[in-house]
């Protein structure tokens, strides 16, 4: 960890914090992933994550459901064509690479597999 963090590459407000592995300004609400020069030949900065028809997806893109999913614990499933907006890409477990908030579910971890960039 660095001594001093960079300030927010939005507003440049320079009293920036760490919040898990993103900074965030506190002025603007920015969330950003820390450039290390120490990283840059990771695995994790080389990963591409594809949509359910082949479209690279990136952090804020908005998605479609691309097929009925079942809820445990919810009364109803997500149907096809719910858009999610806002995405965030994680390694998560068991393939579910992408974190949101579903609309009417809240939030939840999604698949790309079961996803559609909206262009």
């Amino acid at each position: 960890m660095a001594d001093q963090l960079p300030p927010c590459p939005q507003c440049a407000c320079e009293y920036t914090y760490e919040m898990g592995a993103l900074l965030v300004c506190p002025e603007c609400a920015h969330e950003w992933v820390a450039a290390d020069d120490s990283d840059s030949d990771s695995p994790e900065t080389a990963r591409v994550v594809k949509d359910s028809v082949g479209n690279i997806l990136s952090d804020g893109d908005t998605v479609t459901i691309a097929k009925d999913l079942k809820v445990k614990g919810a009364s109803s499933a997500i149907k096809v064509g719910t858009k999610v907006r806002n995405i965030r890409l994680v390694k998560g477990a068991d393939g579910h690479d992408i974190d949101a908030k579903v609309d009417g579910f809240g939030p939840m971890m999604l698949k790309s597999s079961v996803v559609k960039k909206v262009l």
